[in-house]
Order: C-alpha cells, then sequence, then structure tokens
C-alpha cells in the first residue's frame, strides 16, 4: 500500500488512528496491539504470503533476543555470543536467498556457461529494512542496551507501518521508549495537524517533483540501456534528473513516514540534511540516508577496526563497508561499482584531509572558492555515481558516462527526448528549479520544527492550519489519481 493512495489516505490511515485512539483511552497495550495488527494489513496488502515471513522473522529474532539477554544475566558471555552469530546468521542467510539468489544463478551460468533454470525468487518488500533493523536489536541486546520482554511492543517496533517497507532503519531505544510511554495514546492536536504539514510536504515532494522529474531520467536510461547513445546534453539531463529524483522520491517517503508518525505521538528519525550541499563526501554520508549510514558505521565499519588499526586498515575498512552497503541496495554488479565509487571517494577525501592536516584545512575550508569548489567536486562525484545506481547494464552507464563527458553523438537533434514526447529545455529547466529547491530552500526537517513550534505557540491556528493542509493533501491526492498509474517509491526496490 502507498501513502499516496486514496486507499490509503481515506481508508486505512483514519480507520487505524480511530482504532488505535479509541482503544487508547481504555488500555495502551490494546492501542499497540492494534496499530501492530494494522501494520500487518498494511504490509499484506501488497503479498500476504510474505507476511507469514515477516511474522516467523519477528517471533525467531525476539526469541534470539531473549536468550541473549538471559545468557548475559546467567554470566555467560560466550553463549550469548553464540545466539548473536546464529541470529545474524539466520537473518542474513534469509536476506541473502531472497534478494541474492536470483543474482547468484545468473553469474554462475554467465561464468560456466550453463542454462540453470531455478523458479525465480521473488524479493519481499521491505526485507533489507527489518532484516537490518532486527539485526541492529541482536547486537544492541549482547551489549547490555536492550532487554524487551513484551512481544507487542517488539513485534511493533519492527513492522510499523511508516517506516516498514522503505526504513529508516530503526534503533530499539528509539521506539521502545516511546510504545511504554502512555501519553502517545491520547491525541494531541499540536502534533497531529504537524504531522500533516510534514506529510504534505512529502507528498508534493514526492507527487510533484520527483514523479514530475521522472518522465526525463528515464527517457534517457531506458533507450541507453537498450544501447542508444546519448547527446551530451541528454546525458546531463537524465543524470540531473535521477539525481533529483532519487532525492526528493526518498526523502519525500522519509517526510511522509515522520508526518505519519507525528499523528500517532511518536518520533522518528530524520533520515535527510540537505545532502546536495554537502561540501565533501563523508558529509553528504552524514546527510543521506541517515539511519542506513549509522547502520553501517556502528555494525559493520567499528567492527571491521574503523580507524583504530592504523591508516591502511582504515581505508580498506571504508573501501568493505561501501561495497556492502551498495551490494545492500540491490543485486548487481553496477550497485557494486555504485558502492565502490564511494568508497574510493572517502578514501580519497580522508587521504586529502590527512594530507592537509588540521590547521591547513580550516583555514581552507573557510575560504568561499575552497568551499564552493569543495561542493561542486562533491556532487559531480555523487551524479556520476548514481549512474551506475540507475543503469541496468555497465554498457549503458558507461554510455551515459561518456555523453557526460562530452564523448559520443552531437548534433542539434535530441533523439531520446523526442522519441519520449518530451522537451529537452523543458527537462533541463526542471532540474534548474528542482535543483535550486535542494540547495536554496530550507530542509523539511527545519519546516516541520517551525511548524511544531508554531502550533505549539498559536493554539488558535491550528484549525485553520489543519484545514489548509487537508485541502492541500486532497489537490494532491487527485492530481496523483489523475495519473494513467501509481508510481512507488524507489527505495521499495531495496
Amino acid at each position: 500500500m502507498l501513502f499516496t493512495t486514496a486507499a490509503f489516505l481515506l481508508l486505512y490511515l483514519p480507520l487505524t488512528l480511530a482504532g488505535f485512539f479509541l482503544l487508547g483511552r481504555w488500555r495502551p497495550t490494546a492501542a499497540a496491539a492494534w496499530l501492530l495488527l494494522a501494520s500487518l494489513v498494511f504490509y499484506a496488502h501488497w503479498m500476504p504470503a510474505f507476511t507469514l515471513l515477516l511474522l516467523a522473522s519477528i517471533a525467531s529474532n525476539f526469541w534470539l533476543g531473549r536468550q541473549i539477554v538471559h545468557a548475559l544475566r546467567a554470566g555467560r558471555q560466550s553463549a550469548a555470543r553464540r545466539w548473536l552469530v546464529i541470529g545474524v546468521s539466520m537473518n542474513l542467510g534469509a536476506l541473502g536467498y531472497f534478494k541474492y539468489a536470483n543474482f547468484f544463478v545468473d553469474n554462475v551460468n554467465a561464468v560456466l556457461g550453463l542454462d540453470w533454470a531455478p523458479a525465480r525468487v521473488i524479493l519481499p518488500i521491505g526485507i533489507s529494512f527489518y532484516t537490518f533493523t532486527q539485526i541492529a536489536y541482536l547486537a544492541d541486546a549482547l551489549q547490555g542496551k536492550v532487554d524487551e520482554s513484551n512481544p507487542i511492543h517488539y513485534g511493533l517496533f519492527v513492522t510499523y507501518f511508516p517506516h516498514l517497507v522503505a526504513g529508516p532503519v530503526l534503533h530499539h531505544a528509539q521506539m521502545m521508549p516511546q510504545f511504554a510511554d502512555a501519553a502517545i495514546y491520547r491525541p494531541q492536536a499540536r502534533r497531529f495537524v504537524g504531522g500533516l504539514v510534514i506529510f504534505a510536504i512529502g507528498l508534493f515532494k514526492k507527487v510533484v517533483l520527483a514523479d514530475g522529474i521522472a518522465p526525463y531520467a528515464d527517457a534517457i536510461f531506458v533507450p541507453v540501456d537498450a544501447g542508444a547513445t546519448p547527446t551530451t546534453l541528454e546525458a546531463w539531463l537524465g543524470s540531473l534528473a535521477y539525481t533529483l529524483q532519487l532525492y526528493f522520491d526518498f526523502s519525500g517517503y522519509s517526510d511522509m513516514a515522520i508526518g505519519l508518525s507525528h499523528l500517532f505521538n511518536v518520533r522518528l528519525p530524520y533520515n535527510f540534511d540537505s545532502p546536495y550541499q554537502a561540501r565533501n563526501i563523508s558529509d553528504f554520508w552524514r546527510r543521506w540516508h541517515i539511519s542506513l549510514s549509522t547502520f553501517l558505521r556502528d555494525y559493520l565499519y567499528i567492527p571491521l577496526g574503523g580507524n583504530r588499526l592504523g591508516g591502511v586498515r582504515r581505508y580498506l575498512n571504508l573501501a568493505a563497508t561501501m561495497l556492502l552497503g551498495g551490494l545492500w541496495h540491490g543485486a548487481a554488479w553496477t550497485f557494486v561499482v555504485w558502492g565502490g565509487l564511494h568508497g574510493v571517494y572517502l578514501m580519497v577525501n580522508h587521504g586529502w584531509r590527512a594530507l592537509l592536516g588540521p590547521g591547513r584545512l580550516r583555514r581552507w575550508e573557510s575560504n568561499w572558492a575552497y568551499g564552493t569548489s569543495a561542493w561542486a567536486i562533491t556532487l559531480l562525484c555523487v551524479v556520476v555515481a548514481w549512474v551506475f545506481f540507475r543503469a541496468q547494464s555497465f554498457g549503458g552507464a558507461w554510455r551515459m558516462l561518456q555523453g557526460l563527458a562530452g564523448v559520443g553523438q552531437y548534433g542539434d537533434i535530441h533523439a531520446l527526448c523526442w522519441n519520449a514526447g518530451l522537451s529537452l529545455s523543458a527537462g533541463l529547466g526542471w532540474c534548474a528549479v528542482l535543483g535550486a529547491v535542494a540547495l536554496l530552500a530550507p530542509n523539511s526537517n527545519s519546516l516541520g520544527e517551525r511548524a511544531l513550534a508554531f502550533l505549539d505557540r498559536r493554539g488558535a491556528w491550528r484549525q485553520a492550519t489543519a484545514g489548509a493542509v487537508v485541502t492541500a493533501i486532497a489537490a494532491l491526492l487527485l492530481v496523483n489519481v489523475a495519473r494513467d498509474g501509481v508510481s512507488a517509491f524507489i527505495y521499495f526496490n531495496f
């Protein structure tokens, strides 16, 4: 079920909210159970059979977490570690099978020249997110950070529908205290209206901005993957259009998830912080998909040794972390290259900063020309890497890169745009407008916080604000429904 559909906005969400707060007046546990059930229904709307896989994953990880806690209480540290190994292996095994079985078969066939054709494995939506969430839970249990004995709260922590299928990757400590707080089960006008404002911002990002520029990215990448050669302007249009589509699509989802959570008096962590304004690639990863970056740092990079084992090992750890992060995004070598590129970017960035030294680095970063150049280089590197993220083949990615470099087809006739019935100049205009929004407009995190603060101070404005926002949401829903088809969020594929 998509946040942008009439079924969600007019049926599912009102019923879920009504049940949550009506039961919350009677018993918070019943309200939590209702929200758990509603979240399972939300997931089952896509493919009911995979809801059984989700339930099995929840039950087994909850049981493993209890075993880890019991072993620690008994002073059996080695037994607790064994339970963690079993849990991580189980989770990665399931993720590996569903996400990478087809990839493995295709590569075996390509290398050995076989025609092995087992049944294709369907990827369960959201499996990467709920798997990583539960791996983090087990790791935190071993460190004594969690001790969850309430199966309803644990199930809700994993399935909570705003984050279930596309993140953010949550930590137990971020959610359990909120579900245990009786105050969240009573409606709060400020949080409710503020949540609607934040949701509307995300809905606008998705329906108007991301879906509006998406045809220009598809018009270039699809034929180029099929063998066409883009002109230089078309290559730049396709690359920039996808760069902006991906950002507004995924950050729009995150905003909607945060806004929906405020309706239930729950606060989700921010997942984006104007990443295209970053002035180095490390800063980019502190701003882009923050929850995944944090997970990779805490549960992969640091356990590998981080920067504690010398410079060479640090760079190898960075490379390994980003390669695995790329593979997490998709079962294709293009994703591995995308992750590898970011690993190289990070190594170069750390090497450059070490070469300059802290004193010179501070002086240079305070210089406007250096800061602008650093931003431009960082964004260019990100755009180049997104080519591999979007392309379906290395041939398509290579033709796009040749186009970006000005190598290949020339001329004033831009056949790829023409064939798609699109105007090159209109597409470049879209890129200019969306680029200005991404680079110059206040980010939605600050807008949401301002809205919440305003509604807290000016209670008399809540009804008028709610009316205006509901009208805006209804208009955006009509825009979405009027289209030929409803587009899913890009990160649903991961």
